[in-house]
């Protein structure tokens, strides 16, 4: 078998009217010299240079023919061969074993099954370099080369698996084992294969039913005309959003902020109904324990005043709304959820909204969560936040004199 060579040369030497014809081949560190026919002085093109879709115009350059084919295939084969080997030493020889199958399917010296099996060889080092796309390429010109090439299917469908190319890989697992029904590699691919349809299938389904919600409170707060902002404080709230139950009532996740010392209070469930005095009442009824900090019990129910920032920030769009409220859901990667005009739309009367300068303004605690919210000078910062001070305390006076801002 002939190893690696490059033709180096073509030589000629005469003898009488007989031209003596030699190609020069490099293989490995050696040089082997080869007679390639004797002919006639100036006779036709030789063999070794014609192009070879034209026929042999004689018996000598039809020999000549054959034996470079068989040298090209002896090449072929030892390419292979080689790849092989650099597969068998592992990962750091990966690239040259895809090198090897490379330089013997460019020969183009072997059948279509041969070379079927080096396509699928490829494809196979490409998969374990995670070259998936390449691998799918080389495993599709595998199949096409020879239909029961098995390995090229299932490396096929494999790389589909990858790509994340479900329904193809459905189809390549199928086609392999109507041809192989007990092939066991393929039978578990196409287990796999399912399981992820089936995965994929109901995280669409949450992904709808997340967008579906957080596009229906979008609505209600629209409805109501409440303004979002930039979500602020969400080191103390983490997650948590409004919610809309079944009756169309928004329940709010609520911040109180102790402006003083910049302590807090949370109330997880505040339905938009509910008057903010009842929730005062309970936080300082007798039963709640006083403020740890609080040492002069200045914060009691009949000294504290409830403020909101007027003036601060700006409404964020539809869009940002939405992706806000699907944080944390299955639909948190979703992109654009509103069309351009629905966009442009609420963009239009974002920019209407007249600008006011930044105060401190009282909450009417005998009106309800809904009514304080919908005040046309409140952007809520993500979650309603409102700040708490006491009548009786010593901060008081320059709380009011608007000498205090949030850090």
């Amino acid at each position: 078998m002939f190893m690696r060579g490059w033709i180096l040369d073509f030589l000629s030497a005469s003898s009488k009217s007989i031209l003596w014809s030699f190609v020069v081949i490099r293989i490995g560190d050696q040089l082997l010299c080869l007679c390639v026919g004797g002919k006639r002085k100036w006779n036709n093109t030789m063999a070794l240079f014609m192009d070879t879709a034209s026929d042999p115009l004689t018996e000598s350059e039809r020999a000549d023919i054959v034996a470079i084919a068989a040298i090209k295939e002896s090449a072929a084969i030892e390419f292979k061969e080689q790849g092989n080997r650099y597969v068998k030493m592992g990962k750091k020889h990966y690239s040259d074993a895809i090198d090897h199958y490379t330089k013997a399917i460019d020969q183009k010296a072997l059948g279509d099954l041969e070379t079927s099996v080096l396509f699928a060889n490829r494809a196979q080092v490409n998969l374990m370099l995670g070259n998936y796309r390449r691998a799918l390429e080389d495993a599709k010109e595998a199949i096409n080369l020879c239909r029961t090439n098995t390995k090229a299917i299932y490396r096929a469908a494999k790389a589909c698996f990858y790509l994340n190319l479900l329904s193809e890989a459905l189809s390549f697992c199928k086609i392999g084992l109507e041809q192989s029904p007990y092939n066991g590699d393929l039978g578990k691919l196409e287990t796999q294969v399912n399981s992820r349809i089936r995965e994929d299938q109901n995280r669409m389904v949450l992904v709808s039913d997340a967008v579906s919600s957080a596009k229906c409170l979008v609505s209600a707060l629209e409805n109501r005309e409440i303004k979002l902002g930039k979500a602020l404080y969400q080191e103390l709230t983490s997650l948590r959003k409004p919610t809309l139950d079944k009756n169309n009532v928004i329940h709010w996740p609520v911040l109180l902020l102790y402006a003083e010392v910049m302590s807090t209070d949370f109330i997880e469930d505040f339905c938009e109904t509910d008057l903010l005095s009842e929730h005062l009442d309970m936080m300082y009824s007798e039963s709640c324990e006083p403020l740890h900090w609080d040492k002069d019990s200045n914060y009691n129910r009949n000294a504290v005043e409830v403020y909101y920032q007027a003036g601060s920030g700006k409404p964020v769009s539809r869009n940002e709304v939405v992706h806000y409220f699907l944080e944390g859901t299955p639909g948190a990667h979703e992109e654009s959820i509103y069309d351009e005009n629905e966009q442009l739309e609420n963009h239009t009367r974002n920019n209407n909204l007249i600008k006011r300068s930044k105060k401190w303004m009282k909450v009417n605690e005998k009106k309800s969560l809904a009514e304080i919210l919908r005040q046309e000078d409140y952007i809520i910062p993500g979650i309603p936040a409102f700040y708490i001070v006491s009548k009786t305390s010593a901060f008081y006076k320059e709380f009011k004199a608007g000498k205090w801002n949030p850090p």
